[in-house]
Formats: C-alpha cells, sequence, structure tokens
C-alpha cells in the first residue's frame, strides 16, 4: 500500500490515446468508501477478461496451497481439517464471485467539469433481452446507470425494444434532471452485431420480423439522406476484417466500439485496441464504449463524452436527435471515450503473471481517500484478529 502511493496512476485514461483525461475525474461517494478494500476487490475482478480470471483463480490456488503447506510444518494437520480447509477455500471464492455479480452495492461514477458534454452508454441490456438477467428492469438499467455518472444510456436489447419503450416512458420531463433512458436495439448485420440507434422510434422497418437482421434495403432507403440516416455502431467482440463499412451499393456503420464490459469485449478491446482505433481514423468513424451490460456486476468499464451544448433540458426524443446528429456531422472527432485502468496486457508473459500485475495495479489507481480505508479497515482487522486469539476460551480453561 505505502510503496504503491509513491507510484499513483488515474484510475481512467482515454480509451483509444491511453492520454490523461483532463476533464473528468472518478468520483467515490461515502458509501463507496466505507466498503472501500471491498469495492476495489469487486471492481478489479468484474474488469478482468476471461484469461485473466483464470489466471486468478490458478494463482489463488497456488497462493492457498504455500499457505497450508506452511502451516503443515508449524502444526500437526489431518486429511479432514485439510477437506474442510479445501471446501472453505472453493467457498470463499464462489462466495466473492456470487457477490460481485448480484450484490447490490455503491459505484464509482465519473465527474465531468464541462456541463456541457454528456457521458452515455451506447451498449446496455434489459431483462426482456434473452440473455439479460432475470427481472432486470429498465429502472434497474437507469439506476445502475445513474450510480455510475451517466446522463443518458441507449438500451439495445436483442431482437425487442419493449424494456427501451418502458424506461423511455418513465423519463424525466428533461436531460439533466437523471439518467435519460434512449432506444436502440441490437441486430446482425453482414454478419456482425450492431447496435442501430433510435431503431423502432424515429426509424421503423430496419431489420426482418424477428427484429433479427438488418434488412438491407430498408437501411438504404432510410439512408438516402446522409443527414438523416440511421446510425449503426460495430459492437466487439466482432470480426474487424469484416466491419460493414459504407459502399456504393449499402450503407455501414457509422462509429464502432472501443470498450465493450463483455469479458470477451474487454479482451477484445485491450488487444485491438490500436486496430480498432486506426480503423475508426481512416474510416472516419466515431469511437464508442458500450457497458454491455446484462444485469451482473456493478462497476462502468467505460464512457463516452460528447459535447452537446444546450443537452440540459432536452426531451428525450430531441436529444437522441441531437447526439446522433453530432455523430453524423462529425464523426471521429465527435467523442472522448474513457476506460477504467486495470492490468489489462495480453502477453502471455503478462498473463501468467496476472496475479501481482492486477494487485499492483489495483493499488497504483487507489486515491488518498481509498488508501485512509483500507488502512483503517486492515488495522480494524489485526485488532479483530489478535482479540479473538487473546481472549477465544482454550480448552484447559474450561476443564
Amino acid at each position: 500500500m505505502l510503496i504503491s502511493a509513491a507510484v499513483p496512476v488515474d484510475p481512467i485514461r482515454d480509451a483509444a490515446t491511453l492520454a490523461q483525461v483532463d476533464e473528468a475525474r472518478l468520483g467515490f461517494s461515502a458509501a463507496y468508501l466505507s466498503v472501500g478494500p471491498l469495492s476495489n476487490v469487486l471492481d478489479t475482478l468484474t474488469l478482468l477478461t476471461i484469461a485473466q480470471h483464470v489466471a486468478m483463480l490458478l494463482w489463488a490456488i497456488l497462493v492457498y496451497v504455500l499457505v497450508r503447506v506452511l502451516l503443515a510444518r508449524r502444526r500437526t494437520s489431518s486429511t479432514r481439517r485439510e477437506v474442510v480447509a479445501a471446501a472453505l477455500f472453493i467457498a470463499g471464492v464462489v462466495l466473492v464471485y456470487v457477490v460481485g455479480a448480484l450484490a447490490p452495492r455503491p459505484m464509482a461514477a465519473i465527474v465531468l467539469s464541462d456541463p456541457d458534454v454528456i457521458t452515455i452508454d451506447f451498449h446496455a441490456h434489459t431483462k426482456y433481452s434473452h440473455d439479460g438477467r432475470p427481472g432486470w428492469s429498465d429502472e434497474d438499467v437507469r439506476q445502475w446507470h445513474r450510480g455510475a455518472g451517466y446522463d443518458a444510456v441507449y438500451v439495445t436489447d436483442h431482437r425487442t425494444t419493449e424494456g427501451a419503450e418502458r424506461g423511455i416512458a418513465s423519463n424525466a420531463g428533461q436531460a439533466g434532471e437523471g439518467t435519460m433512458i434512449l432506444q436502440g436495439l441490437e441486430a446482425v448485420y453482414r454478419g456482425e452485431h450492431v447496435n442501430i440507434l433510435s431503431a423502432g422510434r424515429r426509424y421503423h422497418g430496419l431489420t426482418d420480423a424477428a427484429l433479427r437482421d438488418v434488412d438491407e434495403r430498408a437501411l438504404a432507403l432510410a439512408s438516402f439522406l446522409p443527414a438523416t440516416a440511421p446510425v449503426l455502431i460495430e459492437t466487439i467482440p466482432g470480426n474487424l476484417d469484416k466491419v460493414p463499412v459504407t459502399t456504393e451499393t449499402a450503407p455501414g456503420v457509422g462509429a464502432i466500439e472501443i470498450v465493450d464490459g463483455s469479458p470477451r469485449g474487454l479482451a477484445q478491446g485491450r488487444r485491438d485496441r490500436q486496430r480498432i482505433a486506426h480503423i475508426a481514423d481512416s474510416l472516419n468513424l466515431v469511437l464508442v464504449t458500450g457497458s454491455d451490460n446484462h444485469g451482473w456486476g456493478r462497476t462502468a468499464p467505460g464512457w463516452t463524452l460528447i459535447r452537446v451544448p444546450g443537452w440540459r433540458g432536452m426531451a428525450t426524443d430531441s436529444l437522441s436527435r441531437r447526439i446522433e446528429e453530432v455523430m453524423r456531422v462529425i464523426r471521429r472527432g465527435a467523442t472522448r471515450t474513457v476506460e477504467r485502468r486495470v492490468a489489462g496486457a495480453t502477453q502471455p508473459i503478462a498473463v501468467i503473471f496476472t496475479g501481482p500485475l492486477v494487485v499492483w495495479r489495483m493499488f497504483t489507481v487507489l486515491s488518498a481517500d481509498e488508501r485512509v480505508m483500507w488502512l483503517l479497515w486492515s488495522w480494524v482487522l489485526v485488532v479483530l484478529v489478535r482479540g479473538y486469539r487473546r481472549y477465544r476460551l482454550r480448552p484447559s480453561a474450561t476443564a
């Protein structure tokens, strides 16, 4: 803790350039700080890729085995004792992941210094998606995004717009009075998953009857006037060799994700960061982030910042229309993408040493307040353990 305090780094950064983000910071509520160590550990675990999760579990097993071996040298062990210890270890690991995925807890939120900038999530789901968490309602989506500091979120369910429609019906009267839910749809276009902004609300009939596949002819008709064409976002994980770009015969995507909150999406975003940024630069595509949240976890992986002067006070449809207009007109320069910083290297040697690298990065991004809470909780645990050892009843004392 003390060593990492000498080399602190910002907990957020530009997702495309990895530069510092001067116009934004990560804010923590009193509730978040009160359980600081738990918040930090669960946030870190939530932002790991699948390979990192496997590596972390292997490191946990290695540490457990080393501890049991050292304890066996100091005291007599038995098969029963080791079985019980192993069961408790497994139960502890499962409990950590269950709490991280399901338990409601305070969230770290982005805080901006410019009131003309709006923070948006372009990829989220409700229970109405086939893969959404049961019971994950539009209001749950709103509260989750409010906790992370989003001003607006596009609900892009699979094959349905019901979740988005319900969310819009309960939006505040104007933007700036809470997180606004906007409507979208996740569909398949030329074999790639894309999010169609305002599908089913301002644009109708862009897909087949099952709301699964994009109807290319309908999309071409809707895109006849470039100034009012639908905005399609290429999502990750995806095949970057097959990004459906605009051609002479068919329209294509106007934006691409560089951060996606699913484990596979996080892996590709970090592995192909430079390539995604190059695609956006060469094709003049808007870079965006998406939480891809399906109701699991309480950590936002990234935010999209867009300058929209006067966005506060807009009604739902006016806000979405203005956001999409900025994206169509400015294209690549329309957004700034911000991500949470974690140990995310994908080289084999980095994956092997995931355990210490992830822990080290978690400590280096802590704020001063978080460090104080870590030290406080450390001393509380020390006092409790020492008190238990001192005052517990021993067999000789009860004889």
